[in-house]
């Protein structure tokens, strides 16, 4: 995604568990990757955060539950896995993600050359996702690496850049790359230094040459299962024309839950996701039973740019249950200067729509101000890293949201068990 009443929190309701679980990597060696259910990890960072936040009753409820047990939550979504500091979309970020509690988790969806289904952010990401550019397969990329240039006091004149797509490989080609952390250098004037730009709270710890196994969907979907999540599948915008060698939007909707279908997974585990609303439409009328459970993701920018209340009444007449904008979107201060539910927050659940929203744990340090695009509406708000906390529990107990998308779900597990989150 974006640089993500009774009756709709029940489509959230029902928990799919495994004790423990032995999975095989990809240089078909075995690990184990225990996954309690009953008893996740969450490291020490939700701690670091609820220590961090200013005294308050919520800090004495979250702080009166810190020795657990915590367990797995679907208010917590697992965004590209646990993305903060894993590679994206790998199979390690994943189950990084299901240790810390994720009841669900995000396959990005997008496809190869040859039409299959792998799981990538975006459809032309290869270069900043992976590490195709120091392969020999860089020579198929729609557009070649081409360095910065940079003036004598090492300003840019013009950006390093370039364009790989899952659809410039075959899907044999894109099983031979390894995911790297999501981040390009613009003064980059070789390949390596392009690739080092990681933001600084972020690491490349977990993105070594043994690590960052890319997936395609139905591993996903396999592996998914065996750690006992449910499923948000995201149905990418293709950056090609469509149709694509006689493959189009619709074939391409169509697979992507022809693939769960195949597995075996019930449409009870998979919410179906996309910015892109005539395939939420599509699965409303071609797949009824998956498309009740389809999430219509919005790409504001702004708040002008959001819906309005006649608007969402809409969603909700053509069959959307299920709303996510933006963080930002659901959030406002008042006159005091506290975070509140916004005017399209409450419009959303006038119209009877439940909500989801990301992305958590996806701007840095929050102490230092000038978050961002997520915290744009209620940025005066945020003091210190803690305040991350004040956010979720405004967003559960006042907004009412069914559940938000975390690049470290850990945080959101923590605050899920703690106040009774489902």
């Amino acid at each position: 995604m974006h640089r993500k009443s009774v009756s709709l929190a029940a489509l959230l309701a029902t928990l799919v568990t495994l004790p423990s679980i032995a999975l095989a990597d990809h240089d078909h060696h075995r690990r184990h990757a225990h996954v309690d259910d009953q008893n996740v990890q969450l490291g020490p960072r939700p701690f670091f955060l609820v220590e961090d936040m200013q005294e308050s009753a919520l800090k004495d409820e979250l702080m009166a539950c810190s020795n657990g047990p915590f367990r797995r939550s679907q208010f917590s979504i697992g965004h590209r896995g646990a993305a903060l500091q894993f590679p994206e979309h790998t199979r390690e970020s994943y189950i990084a993600a299901a240790r810390m509690g994720a009841g669900i988790v995000e396959c990005d969806v997008t496809f190869t050359k040859d039409k299959e289904l792998v799981c990538r952010h975006a459809q032309n990401d290869l270069h900043t996702t992976t590490n195709i550019l120091e392969t020999p397969l860089a020579t198929k990329c729609t557009k070649p690496f081409s360095p910065a240039i940079l003036d004598a006091a090492g300003n840019i004149v013009k950006a390093a850049s370039a364009e790989c797509r899952t659809s410039d490989i075959t899907l044999a080609e894109f099983k031979t790359l390894r995911g790297k952390m999501d981040a390009s250098n613009p003064k980059g004037r070789t390949v390596a230094e392009y690739m080092a730009g990681t933001a600084n709270f972020r690491t490349d710890l977990y993105a070594g040459p043994t690590s960052g196994t890319l997936m395609t969907h139905k591993e996903s979907i396999e592996l998914f299962k065996e750690l006992g999540v449910k499923m948000t599948p995201e149905l990418k915008f293709p950056s090609v024309a469509m149709p694509f060698n006689g493959f189009t939007q619709e074939a391409f909707a169509q697979k992507m839950i022809d693939e769960y279908k195949a597995a075996g997974v019930q449409s009870k585990n998979v919410f179906p996701q996309s910015f892109n609303k005539p395939d939420v439409l599509y699965w409303i009328a071609k797949e009824p039973q998956f498309g009740k459970r389809a999430v219509y993701l919005d790409d504001a920018n702004t708040v002008a740019e959001l819906p309005t209340a006649a608007e969402l009444k809409q969603y909700k007449a053509q069959g959307i249950n299920i709303w996510a904008p933006p963080t930002f979107a659901l959030l406002t201060t008042d006159i005091n200067g506290n975070i509140v539910p916004s005017q399209a927050a409450k419009d959303a659940k006038a119209a009877g729509l439940g909500l989801i929203t990301w992305t958590l744990e996806r701007s840095g340090i929050l102490a230092d101000g000038n978050n961002g695009f997520y915290y744009q509406t209620f940025d005066s708000a945020i003091k210190r890293e803690g305040d991350m906390m004040v956010v979720l529990d405004v967003l559960a107990r006042d907004v009412g949201i069914m559940g938000i998308f975390s690049d470290w779900p850990a945080t959101v597990t923590y605050y899920a068990n703690c106040t009774g989150q489902k």
